[in-house]
């Protein structure tokens, strides 16, 4: 197996002139979620470059794709997965410009040991990760039951082991009331606002009997249009997470009943969607988590710098956790303690020492997955612990 992984880290490092231009003209032309059709074309036709098949426009997703490589001998299916959308305003400020550049480096390490490891390297292109998850149409259509593993890097300001993420449902709250002049006739009016604020008033009374992990928080999206005019129309987005799908499921339901009785209390009419997609909460698999973090100790990471995962956020990777054995790893990028959503964090991961350290995850996600590809026994247990929490 050490020759193999010196066959891989030779095709990255060869390979990572390339990738850093990518990573850089990615980070420099950002692109919403579901609007990535330069970075989506860049990195397809890279991976055709490399040997893949690309399925582009996967589920009707203009910008989604699967690329995949097949060797003539059978063995593991391996996903490597690939995110590259921005935020709004911000750009590239979770890395995602990274992520995306490192499964494709990772994919040409892979590529160049599959034919004699046998196995199947596959790269899932999945649009909108901030916002509308491709995985989450993935998962439901059944793209991932057939991968032995899942498996991504997130840039950070530390090394952390992967770790868990928040369930998380986003809801929609709409009242319709009746419109009045406020002080000529207020009394013809029914005030939407007001079941607004009731929700707000009831939601943070219900916090207090909440579990410790429990987040629910929200917006007012509409108030209405004129102080002097009583609303007939308000609205309210919040997002509702916990550590598990289960309690998130009851946190809902309470939720909602304060919706209604907020309606009630008003007058109003209420309407209630979601409008975004439901995220589950990641499951990581610790036998491939273990692996990945051996690989990271043994190519010179100090094992104090690596810290126990704690992702207090939602990631549409959490329902993929629950078809196929993930990891969601954070690699260090970048010096500062720089938090991820800021322009700071944004600066720092498009300069060399983040593409430098993006080179380094593709290398270790190709690490990983040879062990895999290899070692009988590692896959034994990574399916075995999967098929106990599933």
């Amino acid at each position: 197996m050490a020759d193999l992984k010196i066959t891989i880290h030779e095709t990255i490092q060869g390979f990572s002139s390339r990738l850093i231009e990518i990573a850089t003209f990615i980070g420099a032309h950002p692109e919403l979620g579901h609007e990535e059709k330069q970075a989506s074309a860049l990195l397809t036709s890279e991976l055709e470059a490399l040997g893949f098949q690309v399925e582009r426009g996967i589920l009707g997703l203009e910008t989604a794709f699967i690329a995949e490589y097949r060797s003539a001998r059978p063995g593991p299916i391996i996903g490597l997965l690939a995110e590259y959308d921005a935020l709004p305003e911000l750009g590239h400020a979770c890395g995602h410009h990274l992520i995306c550049t490192m499964a494709l480096g990772a994919a040409a390490g892979l590529r160049a040991i599959a034919d004699t490891t046998g196995g199947t390297i596959r790269v899932y292109g999945t649009p909108a990760e901030e916002t509308k998850g491709a995985k989450i149409d993935m998962t439901e259509a059944g793209l991932f039951d057939d991968c032995d593993i899942a498996i991504m890097a997130h840039p950070y300001h530390t090394y952390e082991k992967s770790g868990s993420s928040l369930a998380m449902d986003a809801l929609l709250f709409e009242y319709y009331g009746k419109a009045a002049h406020a002080a000529a006739n207020p009394d013809q009016g029914v005030n939407a606002l007001d079941a607004v604020i009731l929700l707000f008033n009831a939601i943070n009374a219900l916090r207090q009997q909440t579990k410790k992990d429990a987040r629910i928080h929200g917006i007012i999206s509409h108030g209405g249009q004129a102080p002097n005019i009583i609303p007939d129309y308000a609205a309210a987005q919040f997002y509702v997470r916990s550590a598990s799908r289960a309690y998130t499921n009851e946190l809902v339901r309470k939720v909602n009943a304060c919706a209604e009785a907020a309606g009630i209390a008003a007058g109003c009419r209420l309407t209630t969607s979601n409008y975004e997609y439901s995220y589950d909460e990641l499951r990581t698999n610790e036998s491939l988590s273990e692996a990945f973090t051996a690989n990271l100790i043994t190519s010179g990471i100090p094992v104090e710098e690596i810290q126990v995962g704690h992702d207090n956020g939602s990631l549409d990777l959490g329902n993929v956790s629950l078809r196929c054995p993930v990891i969601h790893p954070y690699i260090k990028v970048v010096n500062e303690p720089y938090e991820l959503h800021t322009v700071e964090f944004r600066d720092a991961a498009q300069t060399d020492p983040a593409y430098k350290a993006m080179v380094f995850g593709a290398t270790m996600l190709a690490y990983t997955a040879c062990d895999v590809l290899t070692d009988a026994q590692l896959l034994q247990r990574v399916k075995a612990e999967f098929g106990a929490v599933r």
